[in-house]
């Protein structure tokens, strides 16, 4: 019998739906991870707990609006509360049209302000590599979109006619001795310049500095506000510059 919980959390993104109970305290034992294009009715009425306890809130954030009405329709309604800048997410929002703004940066946001406090750069993989930033005025100031490194690689695949497919791995050098090692070099060590490079230009004395630090990296599985703890990595940024990256455990999720 799985435990007793408050609320069910429900990531969709892109590639991955991330589902798991919770109470104000925790997580459950498990995160169910489902791929996006397989999420349907059916799929949400199997999920074991659904029959098991009525009293929960669930807690929406999706980037797929098309399968919004699939969990209202299994849920119902009134007991959904899906992540829209309409939610307080416990800092302002100074950014020109906050209805634009994705619900999976919105939790995230929610998330470094509730664990860290301001200001912050939240900086999450996925699909996508999003960089979000708080000011020290405690206000979500706007941010970066990037392509996540494995559309990055996958389009290439996709887009050639000889570029093979490559598994992620730390490259041996820089210089690559075959086609898959060079492409891995320019895939894994590119996408680390371009990490580091956004990183140090929100740092950049030009801009406010105050919106630098402090640094949270927030690795692909699942970042849903309102007691749904992220997997979060907390970094601060040295005086040396940014810390280096392991793209190998980054993206090993």
């Amino acid at each position: 019998m799985p435990q007793e919980f408050d609320y069910l959390l429900i990531d969709i993104s892109n590639s991955f739906t991330k589902i798991v109970p919770s109470n104000a305290e925790s997580l459950g034992d498990k995160i169910i991870s489902i791929p996006t294009n397989e999420i349907n009715e059916r799929c949400l009425k199997d999920l074991s707990w659904n029959s098991d306890y009525s009293d929960f809130g669930v807690i929406l954030s999706s980037v797929v609006p098309k399968l919004n009405d699939e969990v209202e329709s299994v849920f119902g309604k009134e007991r959904i509360l899906e992540v829209s800048n309409s939610v307080h997410i416990g800092c302002e929002i100074d950014y020109p049209d906050p209805r634009s703004i994705g619900a999976d940066r919105l939790a995230n946001v929610a998330a470094a302000v509730s664990l860290y406090g301001e200001p912050a750069v939240i900086v999450d993989f996925g699909t996508a590599v999003t960089f979000d930033v708080i000011s020290s005025e405690k206000s979500y100031i706007g941010g970066v979109i990037a392509p996540g490194l494995t559309s990055m690689t996958d389009y290439m695949f996709d887009h050639t006619a000889l570029l093979p497919r490559i598994d992620l791995d730390e490259p041996s050098s820089i210089i690559g001795k075959s086609t898959e090692d060079a492409m891995l070099s320019g895939a894994v060590i590119g996408y680390r310049c371009l990490v580091k490079e956004i990183i140090s230009s929100c740092s950049c004395p030009s801009l406010d500095a105050h919106l630098v630090v402090p640094l949270l990296f927030v690795y692909p599985l699942v970042s849903i506000l309102l007691g749904f703890l992220s997997v979060i990595y907390f970094m601060r940024l040295s005086s040396t510059g940014c810390p280096r990256l392991d793209l190998k455990e980054a993206f090993a999720a």
